[in-house]
This record gives C-alpha cells, sequence and structure tokens, in this order.
C-alpha cells in the first residue's frame, strides 16, 4: 500500500497514518514579527532574534492598504535587485562582482517568498539602473571609485526600508491586519540589513562572504 499523498510504502496493515510529505507552515516571532516557513524550526524558536514563534495560517491580501504594503516591499526588493545586478556589472573587483550577484539572486529569492506567502506577482524591473538614484534612496553619498561604498549604499538601502516600514506599522494601527504586515515587512528589511553588514565586515577582513560559504558547504 502507497501513501496517497507522498507515495512512499506504508508497513503492511497500517491503517492510519500522519504524512508530513511537502508539508510546510509558517511561523511569526512574537517578539520581532519576522515570519519564517518550515515544517519545523529548531527549538520552535526565531531563527533571527530566538523568540517565541506562532503558526501563521494562510493568507490572502485584502484591501488597498494591505495590498499597498506588498507592492511596497516588492518595489523595494525590485530596487535592491537592481542596484545589486548594477553594482555587480560597475565593479573591477572580482570578489566584489560574485559577491553583488550573489545578493541579486538573494533579493530574487526574497521576492519568491513574498509571492508564496502573499500570493503577489512583480513586475519586471528592466535593465536599465542608475547606482545614484539607490544612493539617494539610501541617504549615502555615491562614491564610485570607493568599492565600500557600494556596501554602504546596500545597507542604508535595507536600513531605510525597516525604517520606512516601522513607520508605516505605526500608522496603521487602527487595522490589526495592515498593521501585523507591516511589521512583517520591516523584520525582513531589519534582517537584510544585518546579513550586509555582516558580509561587509568580512570583505573588509578579506574573509569569504557567507553566502558563499554557505555554497561551498552545500557542494
Amino acid at each position: 500500500m502507497l501513501c496517497p499523498k507522498c507515495h512512499q510504502p506504508l508497513e503492511d496493515g497500517e491503517e492510519s497514518y500522519i504524512c508530513c510529505a511537502n508539508a510546510s507552515l509558517q511561523w511569526r516571532c512574537t517578539d520581532c514579527a519576522k515570519v519564517s516557513e518550515g515544517f519545523a524550526l529548531p527549538y520552535g524558536l526565531c531563527p533571527y532574534c530566538g523568540g517565541k514563534l506562532a503558526a501563521v495560517n494562510p493568507r490572502d491580501i485584502e484591501g488597498d492598504a494591505a495590498l499597498d504594503a506588498v507592492r511596497k516591499a516588492f518595489e523595494i526588493e525590485l530596487g535592491g535587485q537592481a542596484f545589486y545586478l548594477r553594482a555587480a556589472a560597475d565593479s573591477t573587483d572580482p570578489i566584489l562582482q560574485d559577491l553583488f550577484g550573489r545578493f541579486a539572486a538573494m533579493e530574487e529569492e526574497h521576492m519568491q517568498t513574498l509571492q508564496r506567502r502573499y500570493h503577489a506577482r512583480e513586475a519586471d524591473s528592466g535593465s536599465v539602473f542608475k547606482l545614484e538614484l539607490a544612493a539617494i534612496f539610501a541617504g549615502v553619498p555615491n562614491r564610485p571609485a570607493d568599492p565600500a561604498n557600494l556596501f554602504r549604499i546596500a545597507i542604508g538601502m535595507e536600513e531605510r526600508a525597516a525604517a520606512f516600514f516601522d513607520s508605516c506599522a505605526q500608522g496603521s494601527l487602527a487595522d490589526a491586519g495592515t498593521h501585523q504586515l507591516y511589521r512583517e515587512l520591516a523584520a525582513e528589511e531589519r534582517e537584510h540589513a544585518d546579513l550586509l553588514r555582516t558580509e561587509y565586515a568580512r570583505w573588509r577582513a578579506g574573509k569569504p562572504g557567507l553566502l558563499r560559504a554557505g555554497d561551498e558547504l552545500a557542494s
């Protein structure tokens, strides 16, 4: 007899069973509001801050305010991806070219998460992008000759995005669903900023990036 869900063989005579094949759940941290995905997480704690996790029911994003929140998240992710692709193309440092290429792929993964989590789709960002636009959004002067400044712009973009979503959350207290949505989006941007700060510190120390190290460990 085969399991009707995962088609793996069952023991003879087995009548009742639990099949967890391909099962995935969403969990929201009650402290930092970050949403994580997976059937189970280590110790049942938030992988970002160690806070307590609560299961999140599947959600359909409805209403102008909630749709606007997700649209803003896509805009920021698209802008980040365009920045990283342009930074990789303009850099003369092979290490930075590789690293920013991986950051661009990371942003694509983030957008896929948004699509899966909030049932939304994004538009193509196009191929033309000016680094000075990202510098303006990040609030960091654009210095094309300074490779480290690319990191400062990237970190500034993520920090500013987190602050923006935090502000939106405070402005939507009357709408519990939208308020929680903005808190989740802010938590994502804070995590991105922390990752970039770590990568920047490792780059300055001449160490391989964690994204590259993760790939090497997996190979």
